[in-house]
């Protein structure tokens, strides 16, 4: 029997947490993410699967407490939104500097500041950039529905454990609070302790019968060990973007405007394509799935038969810059269309948009 719910895609996160065989999560509330911590402390993991839950008292103890149970080998995770993620980015890049496998989530809401609890794409440049400081990168996974709620929990992991690196997936308020139907992935065991030593040696869990100890840091004083780190990092990074770029294409074989945009603005954006198309016009989508690694040759291929791209964003514009770059032609146009402070496009106002666009530029309506 398949096990289908209806349910939130904060609700799911938690449930994914469980299913996965996570081994911690460490948090603390934040709108629009609170369900999540709400959620699996009604499904009490522990008296099941073992799998601690605890609220810490800010999320800077809370990514602290995942770089400790990272450097113990285990699989552990947090959740938050925007502000909050401000207040990690420290640890993440301390996490990173380390090469410790973990999960993060950021359901995003508006800002900048406090700004407001409903939902928003402004988190962009904080989480695709880096945020921290140094030079590190993260995958990151961007979830359009529920069911890649649940989904990406698992990926989200395996691509952590894979490269040993921090990775984020980046919701946005709309994905969080809404509700749909969900095929919940069946229960994993937790990993025992001997498979957690077979599979990470590197992990701090005493000297043991070895002759020396490990040591989990990133602070290298010497300048050129220092060096030699990022260098060894930056070729992982190189490889995530040879071997993990995640994309969907909507009617791109013969569009000549492309809409590039993820998360809830892809859904609307899917919308916009199939009513430009009832009306005849040649209109595709391109939606990232990872925002780093983003799908650069994806769109350049692209940019050599489209006329114009629209990247649709629920923020002031900031993946357009990537989209820029990823078409690598001054002539061809790209512009942005998105709302911001918590208010949702809806797909008329991003089709009236797509048609002054192309009015503007040459485009046959």
């Amino acid at each position: 029997m398949e096990d289908i719910k209806l349910m939130k895609g904060n609700e799911v996160l938690a449930h994914a947490a469980v299913r996965c065989g996570a081994d911690g999560y460490f948090g603390y509330p934040i709108t629009p993410q609170s369900e999540v911590l709400e959620t699996l402390t009604e499904l009490r993991p522990w008296e099941t699967t073992g799998m601690v839950v605890l609220q810490a008292e800010s999320e800077v103890a809370s990514i602290n407490m995942v770089y400790g149970g990272a450097s113990a080998g285990k699989r552990v995770m947090t959740s938050t939104s925007s502000p909050g993620l401000s207040l990690m980015c420290e640890g993440l890049s301390y996490l990173a500097g380390a090469e410790l496998p973990c999960v993060v989530i950021d359901v995003s809401r508006g800002g900048p500041g406090l700004g407001t609890i409903q939902a928003s794409q402004a988190d962009y440049f904080q989480v695709v950039k880096g945020g921290g400081h140094g030079d590190y990168r993260m995958p990151v996974l961007a979830p359009n529905s529920v069911q890649e709620m649940n989904d990406f929990v698992d990926l989200a992991f395996e691509l952590a454990f894979k490269y040993l690196n921090p990775v984020m997936i980046l919701a946005d308020g709309v994905i969080g609070q809404m509700m749909e139907k969900v095929h919940l992935s069946p229960q994993k065991p937790r990993r025992t302790e001997k498979q957690i030593r077979q599979e990470c040696p590197w992990a701090a869990l005493g000297k043991g019968d070895r002759k020396t100890r490990n040591i989990v840091t990133s602070c290298y004083i010497d300048p050129e060990t220092m060096e030699r780190h990022n260098h060894k990092l930056q070729a992982k990074y190189d490889r995530m973007e040879r071997e993990e770029v995640r994309y969907e294409e909507m009617e791109t074989a013969d569009a000549e405007y492309i809409l590039v945009a993820y998360g809830a603005s892809s859904r609307i954006c899917a919308k916009v394509v199939e009513d430009a198309r009832k009306d005849g016009l040649k209109v595709g989508l391109i939606r990232p799935i990872t925002l780093f690694p983003f799908p650069t040759d994806t769109i350049r291929q692209a940019a050599r038969y489209a006329k114009g791209f629209l990247s649709v964003e629920l923020s002031m514009g900031q993946m357009i810059e990537d989209v820029k770059l990823a078409v690598g032609n001054a002539d061809i146009p790209v512009r942005h269309f998105g709302r911001t402070g918590g208010i949702i496009h809806s797909p008329r106002e991003v089709y009236e948009a797509l048609k002054q666009f192309m009015t503007e530029t040459g485009g046959k309506l």
